[in-house]
Formats: structure tokens, C-alpha cells, sequence
């Protein structure tokens, strides 16, 4: 019970943090769009740039205010509004004859007053004493400073009660305002103080961390700890459902009044009829608030965050659909924000005219769409890969991968269908195209390799050339996916030389050529070179069949299944399946066992006796016994039992330059290895380092 109350607390606190953090987003959003008229002369343009930029810094401190330091900053301003709000109503109140009228006048019409005149004043004094203790409260003041505050703001009402002149009224108002004004400047000066040694504190902090952990640190830091993502949501939900509030209050102003103007409006159904939207000025009401909710910076920052939202659950939903269980697929609210944010600022849509605007949002959003379904597709595809090679056999746990990939096949073509349907050939559908059969050749590509798996689980003989089907299928798919990242980059440089070029769109077709294009391309080459350089270590590796595999008895080391037909033997004297050891030299070029490197020169290969996965000995029948005269440090390593004595026979010819650059783990200096293996076994924890590390 105590830690739910707990977590609700903090619930609490941190929904009141983003709440008194959306006003200052306002005032900035207020102040760049506001209009600014430099014609008043250079004093007065600039005492108005001042203002705005004092209004600007003020904000972003305010913004970027610690948690505690906000509460009390907050807890300042409301006091001195409970000041000011009780100085107006003694000065409104004592200069006026006939106050109700006045008040009523104000209020737009709501009788929130009372009109007879003791009760009138009762009300009032007892709205002044909640200001007093409110202002006496929040500014923590002593119980004698706390009864002279009150005082002082119920003293002009008194005045009101025993109808004093009405100047002399003024004047006590006055007065009372002033000891009020004075009393608040003394409070805030006395917490100076704090507010300085507050700002060194915050200096201090984000110098130290700039230091030790850098700047991309820092910003992300602040970024969470202002939670400045949600505060971007809460300010664009509450500016458009404001403005929708206001458009609906207008619509129907204006309707009632043109009801009552043509008598239409005559009883009380043709009266509630006349509340109703029809879809017109509903589509129309939801145009506009999709127009001024991408007018600005701000608000295009915030409806990223929105969709961020949206993204985020949809990707979870989709996660828990087809059970993944992998963290890093949780990305995709990451991605689409910033999609959705690199198109705005690519397409310039802030500074849009209205209409075109809402044109350009609509093109975006497909976009959009596009990139989230591939990412979706990133999403699936490992599970539907994971499904088929562990040969799960039931059908509730492939079905919902099968229905998001198909879903995913079906969408972008009627996506396409619908677009070329409603609008002519541009750069822009062209786009939104070849995005579309990208993802359904995708999704075919990873159909395709589900299906030969499943083939292969339900097939009781080992299908050697499984591997390579796949690799021919996933490189079809490469080579095409690559071709159409190198037409996107042309139809992103047409747009860009002859319909809309920027400087954001320049970089963004620098990116799209490295990672897309160039680092694509380069993987692509050096998966095809892994690939000819392992059949080329396999075929160089003896082979041992018939009753040398019955000597051995023992079973491969990567898959643990017996052999068969044949087995391959390493210059280290292990011995695997070859397409298994060719799937592990796919990776790193270095035995699963022992760690030394597989591939040696034909002419320096070692010719010893190997040893078996388990430290015992075979002889293959094709090769030669040694000479009792050798070398007598292979004498040493044969001595050796299990792995120590096989990695001690690494022939000492260097590899080429091309196996240098293909061997992924940490290669040693043979001297040092063999001083190891002739003294102790190596470290494990050393060996599992090596294996992990990888060459960039």
C-alpha cells in the first residue's frame, strides 16, 4: 500500500513538472509568432527586440529550471498574482459607484456575484481573505508580517462597507496597493540569494558535466530531465483542442445568429439541429486545426512528439501481436518523430501558405506511412526467421507473424493503387511508389526464405544447399533494394536541382548515399567475398571419410550431431561438418574450438597426426607418418592433450592480405602462441574477448 501510494505520488509530481513547463513553450511559441513592426523608430524596434529576447531567455530558464527550483518558482509567481489580483479588486471595487453593474458588465453576463449589498460585500471580503492567507501561504511570512498583510488588503473594503468619498476610497486603495507592492519586493529581494546561489548551483552542474561526459551527454540529460518530450505533447494537445474549442464556439455563434436572422431556428429541434456539425464544416473545422498545428517550429516539434506516441504503442501493440521479445525493436517511436521532423524541416512546411501546407502534410504523412511499414517489416521479419529455422510447429505462433506480413504486402499496394488513382506522375508519388514495391519485394524476400526453412524442418535429410538458397534469395533481394536507394537518390536530386531545393535536403541526400548506397553496397561486396573466401578455406581443408569417422567417435562441435559422410579437419586438428564450419568461417576466420586461424597455405600446412574433438588421436590414411627425427617442437605439441596440443600445430607461413582483412577476431603473433600453449592453457574469460571483438 505504502509503495502505491509512493508511485502515485511520484506520478503526481512528475505530471505536475510538465505542467507548469507547457506555459513557458507557450510564451515562446507566442513570441515568434508574433508580429513584429519595425516602423516605430529604432529606439522603439529596438526596446520591442529586448523585450523579446529578455521574454525568450526568461522562458528557457524557466523551462530548463530544476524540479525543486520550478515548484518555488512557481510557488513566487502565483503569490504575487494573489497580490495583484487582490490590489485590482480593492481598486476596481472603490471606484465604482454601483459595483454590481460594473462587475456584471466585466463578467460577460454570469451572475457570479450576489446583488444586494451586504451580501455583496460579505462575498467580496471573503474572496480577499482567501487572496490574503493564499499570498501569506505561499510567501511563508511570520504570523505578525501574515496578520498585517491581511489586514492591509481587507482595509480598502472596510472603506466600501461605511461609504466613505469615493476619492478618499481611491486613495486607501492606493495605499494598500502600494504596502502590498512594497512587501512583495522585499520578499523577493531577501530570496535573491537563493536565486543566485540556485543559478551557480545549475552552472556549475552543466560545467561539470560538459567536462566529464561531453555535450551529447549533456543534451540528452536535460532532455529527460525536463521530459521536455511530453511537455512538447501536452503544449500541442492543449493548443489544438483550445483552438478547436474556439472554432466550434464561433461556428456555432455564427449559425444561431444567421438562424435567428432568417427565422429558421424557430423551435427547439430545428434550435438542436442547429448545434449539429455536418461533415463539411467538420472536414473543414479539422483542416484548419491541422493547419495551425504545424504553423511554427514549436508546433511541428510538437505534433512529432504526438506521433512519437501514437508510434510507440502501435509498435508495442505489434511486438505483443507477433511476440517479440527483442528491446531494440521498441525503437520505433524514435524513428518516426524524426522522420516525420526531417520531412517538415526538408519541405520547408512551417512556412508554407495554409493551403499548400495542408497539401504538403498530407504528402509527408505518406511518407511517412511508408517508412513505418518498413520498419514494421524490420520488426517481423527476425521473428518470422526465428519461427521457421527453430521449426516450431504451431500454427497460432506463426499465424500472427504470417497475418502482419502479409498486412504488409497488401497495404502498400493499395496505398499505391489509391494514389495513382487521384493524382498525376510526380517526383513526389514516385516516391511514395518505389517505396511501396520495395517493401512488398521485401516482404516476398522474407516469405520466400520462411518457406525454405519450413521445407527444410519438415524434411528428415540434411539439405546441404539450404544455405546457399538463401543467400541467393537475400542477395536478390539486396541487389534490388540497393537499385532502388540508387533511383531514390536521383529523384531526390531532380527534386532538388528543379522543384524545391534546401540545404536540409542536401544532407539528407548525403546520408541517404552513404548509409543506403555506399555502405550497402560495400557490406554486400564483403559478404560475397566471406562467402568465396570460406569455399576456398573449405576446399583447402583435408577431408575424412569412412572408418577414420568411426575411430573418432565423437560428433561435430558446432551443430553436435554425428557425422555422416565426411568431416573436415582444421590445421589446428579439429574436425567439423563443412557446411558448418563454413557457416562459422561466414563470421570469423579461426576454429570454434581453439581459436586459431583455420586457413594455412597448402605447402606449409601441418601434416601431423590430428587429434579429436575430445583429445583422442586418428591417423588419415592419406597422409604419411612422421619421421622419428622431426621437428621436435611438433614432437612437443603432439605431447599436448585437447586443445592445447592442436593449437600448437599452426603452420608458421603468413596468411595473404585478403584473409588478413576477412579474419574478424584479434590475431596473435605465432610466437607468443605457442610459448602459451607449451606452458599453460589460455585464460577463457581471454578467449571469449577475443572471439567478441570484431574489426570495424
Amino acid at each position: 500500500m505504502a509503495s502505491t501510494q509512493v508511485r502515485l505520488g511520484q506520478q503526481a509530481l512528475a505530471v505536475l513538472d510538465v505542467a507548469l513547463r507547457v506555459p513557458c513553450i507557450f510564451i515562446i511559441d507566442a513570441i515568434f509568432n508574433s508580429y513584429y513592426d519595425p516602423g516605430s523608430g529604432w529606439a522603439g524596434a529596438m526596446g520591442k527586440v529586448l523585450v523579446r529576447v529578455m521574454g525568450i531567455l526568461i522562458s528557457s530558464m524557466v523551462l530548463l529550471l530544476s524540479q525543486k527550483a520550478l515548484f518555488k518558482f512557481y510557488t513566487l509567481f502565483f503569490a504575487v498574482l494573489l497580490g495583484m489580483a487582490a490590489v485590482l479588486i480593492n481598486y476596481y471595487a472603490t471606484s465604482h459607484i454601483d459595483f454590481y453593474s460594473a462587475y456584471y458588465k466585466a463578467a460577460l453576463g454570469f451572475r457570479l456575484v450576489p446583488r444586494n449589498g451586504p451580501t455583496l460585500w460579505l462575498g467580496m471580503a471573503a474572496i480577499q481573505l482567501v487572496f490574503g492567507v493564499g499570498y501569506v501561504f505561499l510567501l511563508n511570512l511570520q504570523s505578525v508580517f501574515a496578520a498585517l498583510v491581511v489586514l492591509d488588503i481587507m482595509i480598502p473594503l472596510w472603506g466600501l462597507m461605511i461609504e466613505l468619498p469615493v476619492d478618499v476610497r481611491q486613495l486607501v486603495a492606493v495605499f494598500s496597493g502600494v504596502a502590498l507592492a512594497l512587501n512583495t519586493a522585499v520578499c523577493l529581494a531577501m530570496r535573491l540569494k537563493w536565486f543566485y546561489y540556485s543559478c551557480r548551483y545549475v552552472y556549475l552542474l552543466v560545467r561539470h558535466m560538459y567536462r566529464i561526459y561531453g555535450l551529447q551527454l549533456l543534451l540528452e540529460d536535460t532532455w529527460k530531465r525536463i521530459r521536455f518530450p511530453d511537455v512538447l505533447r501536452v503544449f500541442w494537445l492543449t493548443r489544438v483542442t483550445a483552438q478547436a474549442l474556439i472554432l466550434v464556439y464561433v461556428v456555432r455563434a455564427v449559425r444561431r445568429e444567421s438562424g435567428d436572422a432568417t427565422g429558421s431556428f424557430t423551435d427547439g429541434g430545428s434550435d438542436s439541429q442547429g448545434y449539429l456539425l455536418s461533415w463539411d464544416v467538420f472536414w473543414d473545422l479539422t483542416s484548419n486545426l491541422i493547419i495551425s498545428g504545424c504553423d511554427s517550429t514549436l508546433t511541428v516539434l510538437g505534433m512529432s512528439a504526438v506521433i512519437s506516441s501514437v508510434a510507440h504503442y502501435l509498435g508495442l501493440s505489434i511486438l505483443a501481436f507477433i511476440g517479440s521479445t527483442e528491446e531494440e525493436d521498441k525503437r520505433l517511436g524514435f524513428v518516426a518523430p524524426v522522420l516525420f521532423f526531417i520531412l517538415a524541416l526538408q519541405t520547408g512546411l512551417s512556412s508554407l501558405d495554409p493551403e499548400e501546407r495542408l497539401v504538403r502534410l498530407s504528402r509527408n504523412m505518406c511518407l511517412l506511412l511508408t517508412a513505418i511499414l518498413h520498419f514494421i517489416h524490420g520488426m517481423t521479419d527476425p521473428v518470422l526467421m526465428s519461427l521457421s529455422a527453430s521449426h516450431v510447429s504451431s500454427f497460432r505462433r506463426h499465424f500472427p507473424v504470417l497475418l502482419v506480413s502479409s498486412a504488409l504486402f497488401v497495404l502498400p499496394v493499395v496505398l499505391s493503387y489509391a494514389l495513382w488513382h487521384h493524382y498525376a506522375l510526380n517526383t513526389w508519388l514516385f516516391a511514395v511508389t518505389a517505396f511501396c514495391v520495395e517493401l512488398c519485394l521485401k516482404v516476398v524476400v522474407s516469405l520466400t526464405v520462411y518457406g525454405l526453412f519450413m521445407v527444410d524442418g519438415f524434411s528428415n535429410v540434411l539439405w546441404e544447399k539450404l544455405d546457399d538458397y538463401v543467400y541467393y534469395v537475400r542477395s536478390s533481394g539486396n541487389i534490388i533494394e540497393f537499385l532502388f536507394g540508387v533511383i531514390m537518390f536521383g529523384n531526390g536530386a531532380y527534386t532538388m536541382m528543379f522543384e524545391s531545393g534546401s540545404k536540409i535536403r542536401a544532407c539528407m541526400m548525403c546520408l541517404h548515399a552513404y548509409f543506403n548506397i555506399y555502405l550497402q553496397a560495400k557490406n554486400g561486396w564483403k559478404t560475397f567475398i566471406n562467402r568465396r573466401t570460406a569455399v576456398k578455406k573449405i576446399n583447402s581443408l583435408p577431408e575424412m571419410r569412412g572408418d577414420q569417422l568411426r575411430d573418432i567417435e565423437d560428433v561435430c562441435a558446432i551443430c553436435y550431431q554425428e557425422f555422416a559422410t565426411s568431416a573436415r579437419i582444421t590445421p589446428c586438428h579439429h574436425y567439423f561438418h563443412a557446411l558448418c564450419l563454413r557457416k562459422w568461417l561466414y563470421i570469423q576466420d579461426t576454429c570454434p574450438m581453439c581459436h586459431q586461424r583455420v586457413y594455412v597455405e597448402d605447402e606449409s600446412r601441418d601434416r601431423a597426426a590430428f587429434s579429436n574433438n575430445n583429445g583422442g588421436y586418428a591417423a588419415p590414411q592419406d597422409v604419411a607418418a612422421e619421421a622419428e627425427g622431426g621437428d621436435q617442437h611438433g614432437q612437443e605439441d603432439a605431447e599436448l592433450p585437447g586443445e592445447g596440443g592442436a593449437a600448437g600445430g599452426q603452420a608458421a607461413g603468413e596468411p595473404d592480405n585478403e584473409l588478413l582483412e576477412d579474419n574478424d577476431s584479434i590475431e596473435y603473433d605465432e610466437d607468443e602462441w605457442g610459448t602459451q600453449n607449451g606452458n599453460a592453457h589460455i585464460e577463457e574469460d581471454y578467449i571469449n574477448d577475443d572471439t567478441d571483438s570484431t574489426e570495424d
